[in-house]
């Protein structure tokens, strides 16, 4: 590509950026949506970092997508992963209230993963254990990972090398003790 060339589609992105900034959209105050444009403009197509605010400990579970999903794992008689308002974590077979999960991105490939019914966190302790905690917090963070089979293993972003995991009856895995590898870390999101 010559200088010229590359100097065409900078110049025509220019003109869209001014033409975007002098628009009026109703509903919304145009400062915010500049700033809200310009941020997704340079995390996307320019590749770099957009502009962080200050959050609060619970503000970074707010942005995002959220998937109102069920996590299935294949193993014994299959169970999908429930949080119950007493904070404990286990499978179940057939699915119930405790086991809609809300999923939201946090990061990039990073989720927390939410009980609807228990208002619980999905979160994941130094030895391993699962526990649902009130408060969202670096233990609540999972990396979510794509497998060969489509299906998923969440990964505890605060230690790594830890996965969710049930066992054949239903318990909960201790996250050092299974790995990828393993199809009891293996879950699919169902709706």
């Amino acid at each position: 590509m010559t200088g010229q060339s590359a100097f065409l589609p900078i110049l025509l992105l220019g003109l869209l950026c001014s033409m975007v900034r002098c628009a009026p959209f109703s509903g919304r105050p145009n400062n915010t949506l500049e700033r809200h444009w310009e941020t997704l403009f340079s995390r996307s197509l320019a590749r770099l970092p957009g502009e962080r605010r200050d959050s609060s400990r619970d503000s970074d579970y707010l942005m995002g997508i959220k998937r109102l999903r069920r996590l299935y794992c294949n193993v014994g008689i299959g169970f999908h992963i429930q949080v119950l308002p007493d904070a404990k974590i286990n499978g179940v077979h057939s699915e119930n209230r405790n086991s809609l999960l809300e999923i939201s991105p946090v990061e990039r490939g990073v989720v927390t993963l939410f009980g609807v019914r228990s208002s619980l966190f999905v979160a994941m302790n130094s030895k391993g254990k699962l526990y649902g905690s009130r408060h969202f917090s670096d233990e609540c963070k999972f990396k979510e990972k794509l497998l060969a089979n489509n299906y998923n293993a969440y990964e505890s972003a605060a230690y790594p090398g830890m996965y969710i995991g049930l066992s054949k009856t239903g318990r909960t895995k201790r996250g050092n003790r299974v790995s990828p590898a393993m199809t009891v870390t293996h879950f699919l999101p169902r709706i």
